[in-house]
């Protein structure tokens, strides 16, 4: 049996909780960490938790034996807090995004490496149906060589949103939708496509004015083989709507799911090619559908992992690929230039401390709240035809 500390006591530790619940005879939540202990409280209650309570990971690690920590803080303790963990000895599953530097990343990959502990990044939509589903498609060469791969992560927040106390400053959060609402998309797209040899990006901030990160990003990414990607991440967009979209040398598949294949007439226009259309359809159909999804999805295979019976699917190797598209695309929208991978330490947006220094910012943060009367979130689209 795992014993697990839940760190962070916010809207995304209920779904850490729900994971583990799902595996009782692996898995036990006895504790749960918040600076505000009133919400630890809250959510013990809510899954009746036979679990202890602290407000700081010190006392956990002072008076709580378990083998397993999962992250759910702000992004400025994720790095601090993971280290701490694996020095202490615990597995640690950690929410994103992983770190906000690369510099903090290697730190973190490092500490597992030296402990020999489990680190898992939070990428939980490569357990959904619809993504795994097309990850298959694609790696099976159906649609042929990819030319154009493009991810949509359109997000709506209103003004208030960056009133809560740590959102908003580069300090705290470490950037803005790129870093914490797209960093999913662009786990998805790299983990389809592969690392980009380059990047081209434009940062901005259109509508959050208690906010210094910006609200909008778009990148074009430049692969091998003359591949060019599309990344585009937007708070302002109504609706939500967040697609993947993969035009291949056969066909185009997206996400939510849809086939489209081509052939040229004698003057080059197209005509449909159902053929294609149904083969890949009909491939697509055949996959089955996954046991465990989302969070507990991963959960499953971190405790695999942890039990020998598995191999880590995100480690932090995976996460921190994330985080460098990420600090790229900060680096080339700050300074109009392009930004080569793989990133260096020479880099200006490497380490935390030259990113602190190097970041606009777009507004001075002005209002903080401690908390939301509400804690109700969105976690984005479930991929599925409804959501076209």
């Amino acid at each position: 049996m795992n014993r697990v500390a839940i760190i962070g006591a916010g809207a995304i530790a209920k779904t850490h909780i729900e994971g583990y619940l799902a595996f009782p005879a692996r898995a036990k939540v006895v504790a749960v960490v918040d600076l505000y202990p009133e919400k630890a409280e809250e959510k013990i209650k809510d899954f009746n938790l036979d679990a202890v309570v602290y407000d700081s990971y010190a006392k956990l690690l002072e008076h709580v034996d378990f083998e397993i920590a999962s992250i759910c803080t702000p992004p400025f303790a994720h790095a601090d807090t993971t280290i701490a963990m694996l020095n202490a000895g615990k597995h640690v599953l950690v929410e994103k995004p992983m770190a906000t530097s690369l510099d903090l990343c290697d730190e973190m990959i490092e500490a597992a490496r030296t402990n020999g502990k489990q680190l898992s990044v939070v990428a939980q939509n490569r357990f959904k149906n619809p993504m795994a589903k097309l990850k298959q498609v694609l790696d099976s060469g159906l649609i042929g060589r990819i030319y154009h791969a493009q991810v949509d992560s359109f997000w709506w927040r209103g003004s208030n949103y960056y009133d809560l106390w740590w959102r908003g400053t580069w300090e705290k959060e470490g950037g803005g939708c790129t870093m914490n609402h797209a960093v999913h998309h662009i786990d998805l797209f790299h983990w389809m496509v592969g690392m980009p040899d380059e990047l081209q990006a434009v940062i901005a901030n259109i509508a959050h004015t208690n906010s210094e990160v910006e609200d909008f990003s778009t990148a074009v990414l430049r692969y091998k083989n003359d591949r060019i990607g599309q990344v585009t991440a937007s708070l302002v967009h109504h609706g939500e709507k967040q697609r993947f979209v993969f035009q291949g040398e056969r066909a185009s598949v997206s996400v939510p799911w849809q086939v489209n294949a081509s052939l040229p007439l004698a003057n080059g226009f197209p005509k449909e090619n159902p053929a294609l259309v149904e083969k890949i359809q009909a491939y697509y159909d055949e996959i089955p559908d996954l046991e465990y999804i989302g969070h507990t999805g991963q959960i499953k295979n971190f405790l695999d992992a942890i039990d020998g019976k598995d191999a880590l699917l995100v480690d932090g190797v995976e996460g921190r690929k994330t985080i460098e598209i990420a600090m790229a695309i900060y680096q080339s929208g700050t300074f109009g230039s392009p930004v080569k991978f793989p990133m260096t330490p020479e880099d200006p947006f490497y380490t935390r401390e030259n990113i602190l220094k190097n970041a606009p910012r777009f507004h001075k943060k002005t209002k903080n709240v401690n908390n939301f009367a509400t804690e109700e979130i969105t976690l984005g689209s479930d991929y599925h035809e409804e959501d076209k």
